[in-house]
Formats: C-alpha cells, sequence, structure tokens
C-alpha cells in the first residue's frame, strides 16, 4: 500500500500547464501545416489523451511535440508534460529520467522548481516500509532538502519541508526495527549501536523515547549502570510523564529480566506522524 495518494497539487499544476498552452484559435485546415500548427495541434491531442487517462499515448504525443520545435517554449512545456505523464502512469523511473532530461536540457525553464519537486514526489511514491529498500526514501530526503534550500520560499519547499519529517521518521523506524530485533536475540552491542543512532540522530522523531528506555535496558543488561542511569535521567527530565519513563523505574530492580519485545502493529508513516502531534 503506498504512503499516500497522489498529490492534488501536481495533477493540477500538470493539468494547468495543458490547460495555458493547448487552447489556441482554430484555423481553418491547410493542406501543409507549418511546424506551429502541427505543434499546437499534437500537443491537443496530448492533453486531450492525458484528460481521458491514456497517459502513456499522451507521453508520446508530447515527444513528438517536443521534436517539432526544439528549444522552443512549446518543446520546454511539452518536455516537462511528457515527464508527467510517465508519472501519472506510475512509471516512477521513466518520470525521472525524463525530468532530469528536461532540467539539464531547459534550464532556464520557470517551471524548473515543480520539475525537481516532481523528481521528490516519484521518490516518495516508492516509499512502502521501514523494512524494505531505502535508497528511494534517501533520494527522496536528498531531494526534498534541495528543493527547500534552493526554493525555501515555494508551495514546494513547504511541502517538501513537511515530507522530510515523515521521511526522518521512517528512517527512525528503521533503526528502532533492527534495535529490536537485536534485543530479542539478546546481541546487545549491536541493538546498543542502533538505539544510539536513533537518540542522536533522529532525537525529534516519536521513537526517541522508546530509544533511551531500550538504552537504559541495554546498559543494565551489560553491567554498565551508571550508562543505564544517565539514559534514564535523559528520559525522565524530557519525557517524565510518558509511560516509557514508567517502564524505566522497573529496569533497575534486580529481578527484572527483558521480556521479548512484540511486534508492533503496522502504522503508516502519516499516521504516525499525526498521532504524535496529540501525545
Amino acid at each position: 500500500m503506498r504512503l499516500l495518494r497522489k498529490n492534488k497539487s501536481i495533477i493540477l499544476f500538470g493539468y494547468h500547464l495543458g490547460k495555458n498552452c493547448s487552447k489556441k484559435e482554430n484555423k481553418a485546415i491547410v493542406s501543409q501545416p507549418t511546424d506551429e500548427e502541427m505543434m499546437i495541434a499534437t500537443y491537443g491531442e496530448a492533453i486531450e489523451a492525458l484528460k481521458k487517462g491514456d497517459a502513456f499515448y499522451a507521453g508520446k504525443k508530447f515527444k513528438e511535440v517536443e521534436s517539432l520545435l526544439p528549444q522552443s517554449n512549446w518543446a520546454a512545456k511539452a518536455s516537462l508534460m511528457h515527464g508527467y505523464s510517465h508519472y501519472s502512469r506510475n512509471a516512477y523511473s521513466d518520470s525521472i529520467f525524463s525530468l532530469e532530461r528536461h532540467i539539464h536540457n531547459y534550464p532556464a525553464d520557470q517551471n524548473i522548481p515543480y520539475a525537481h519537486y516532481l523528481i521528490a514526489i516519484c521518490y516518495y511514491e516508492q516509499i512502502l516500509d521501514e523494512k524494505k529498500d531505502l535508497k528511494p526514501l534517501l533520494k527522496a530526503k536528498e531531494k526534498f532538502e534541495f528543493i527547500v534550500s534552493t526554493y525555501p520560499d515555494t508551495d514546494f519547499a513547504t511541502d517538501s519541508r513537511f515530507k522530510i519529517d515523515l521521511i526522518i521518521d521512517q528512517l527512525a523506524a528503521k533503526e528502532m526495527s533492527i534495535a529490536r530485533f537485536y534485543m530479542n536475540t539478546e546481541k546487545w552491542i549491536a541493538a546498543l549501536n542502533r538505539l544510539k543512532v536513533v537518540v542522536d540522530q533522529y532525537d525529534r522523531t516519536v521513537f526517541v523515547e522508546e530509544a533511551l528506555h531500550r538504552l537504559a535496558e541495554v546498559y543494565y543488561r551489560l553491567g554498565l549502570v551508571d550508562e543505564a542511569k544517565k539514559a534514564a535521567s535523559i528520559l525522565g527530565y524530557n519525557y517524565g510523564s510518558g509511560q516509557w519513563y514508567e517502564r524505566t523505574y522497573k529496569v533497575f530492580n534486580k529481578k527484572y529480566k527483558p521480556r521479548k519485545i512484540k511486534k508492533e502493529k503496522k502504522m503508516g508513516l502519516i499516521r504516525r506522524k499525526i498521532k504524535s502531534l496529540f501525545e
């Protein structure tokens, strides 16, 4: 299941490009149409195909438009819509390739920020969960960060900031999942290293409380009582009213034994983020 539905702003943006460029005054058909007339007709055909849901055919037509008058304003718009056509049928790799080509070929195009954003979305929509390949997640994060730093005052940057937070939560979830596994198999040093990553690098995520509690558990298990108390102290100072701090008290009972960590019920990125806002 995908993390989120198609971003409506992207769809509207793509349609807006087509809407502005496909309407031209109808002229009488002549026996030898000019390249511009052929381009207008082909572009209009592509837009209609896209509206009808035939993104594959639309992509072919946008490609034809670009080849008719290369380096023209029409060509730049068709190039961008070609990338969008691939995206709209979930052909993410083709879309990324086409959009990167657009950025390279038309660096002065006013829609370059949108092209970068759509590339980031292509990576983002390939993210499934923290147990899958992290490459799309890391690529999306890198691209969203580029948008925030390069186009900070745009709507694309606003949405990118939110998605970066979701991705960071996902990275923290990955580390916690591995740490729990190591704890269940009593590989304490390996678990310790993963938990430190959560505390040091993802301290603003919903997982930091549990990570501090688990750190106290692991340190105590290894006989490092002072380190365990330090982790518990940090947890208490920052999250003194939370359930994880209450559990940490039990760690220092001599009869305490870490129990097997049950597998948590699956919760999507956005649901986790929203839930954390109300805790």
